[in-house]
């Protein structure tokens, strides 16, 4: 079980050693500015230099980045390392890097399912298994997966990524059985429909669409990337301690909506 040093904030990240991947735009960004904000130091990670060299422009000094992309699961262990050497022990993983294949079912073939799949579980379970190493000698850590709706819920032609998401879940559910009386928490987040760049050229390509997803969402607004990144602070701190093996809808009551 994690040992924290006692705080007046209970919220605090201070100490903590963060690995977000897809770190560069987005939810990933946000969940790194989350972190940062509460003390951490952060290592982001990615595929595109110049979009990591802008994030850590605008993360400032308490984050670094370095070039990786998830699916070259033979250079897990390389990354983590290159994390303990720039920053120290690493204390929290937030499998955040994903990608999309998208289109009508019949029409998919089993390269595009696997290309998701390399990214989302793959990726995500060679990175979980080599920090965890660590952790587990530590008796201390925390790795999140950024789930989804489709993790939830069924949505049409998104398949490889509906079963990426899903698989997700089991991932957090046999990590937690297995290392959560070792010090290691596992959880998730699952984002409703959150304003980013990405979501903003799907609405501008399929204008009822956004009319769809508030007409299923109780707020009746979409989220903002903060809202994940300060979820996922919470999952990450000594506020979170006895909290593991669960996915929080982070949605706007999307997932129980009508």
């Amino acid at each position: 079980m994690e040992h924290y040093e006692m705080t007046s904030n209970p919220f605090s990240l201070h100490g903590q050693v963060a690995l977000i991947t897809g770190g560069g735009t987005g939810i990933g960004l946000a969940i790194a500015q989350a972190f940062i904000a509460q003390g951490a130091l952060v290592l982001i990670s990615g595929r595109r230099e110049d979009v990591l060299q802008r994030a850590v422009e605008e993360l400032g000094e308490r984050a670094v980045y370095r070039v990786h992309d998830v699916t070259q699961t033979e250079r897990a262990e390389e990354l983590i390392d290159g994390v303990e050497q720039q920053l120290g022990p690493i204390t929290a993983l937030v499998n955040n890097a994903g990608n999309q294949v998208r289109g009508p079912a019949e029409e998919l073939d089993n390269d595009g399912l696997q290309q998701v799949m390399d990214v989302h579980v793959n990726g995500a379970f060679a990175l979980s298994r080599a920090a965890a190493q660590r952790m587990l000698d530590k008796r201390e850590g925390s790795i999140l997966f950024i789930a989804s709706m489709a993790s939830l819920m069924g949505i049409p032609y998104v398949l490889p990524y509906a079963a990426a998401k899903s698989a997700h879940l089991g991932l957090i559910r046999s990590l937690t059985a297995e290392w959560a009386g070792r010090g290691v928490r596992v959880n998730g987040i699952a984002p409703g429909w959150i304003e980013t760049e990405m979501s903003r050229e799907a609405f501008a390509k399929v204008p009822d669409r956004k009319v769809k997803v508030l007409g299923r969402t109780p707020m009746d607004c979409l989220g903002q990337p903060q809202d994940i990144g300060w979820a996922a602070a919470y999952l990450a701190s000594p506020a979170a301690k006895f909290i593991t093996g669960v996915c929080l809808p982070v949605d706007g009551g999307a997932s129980i909506g009508f």
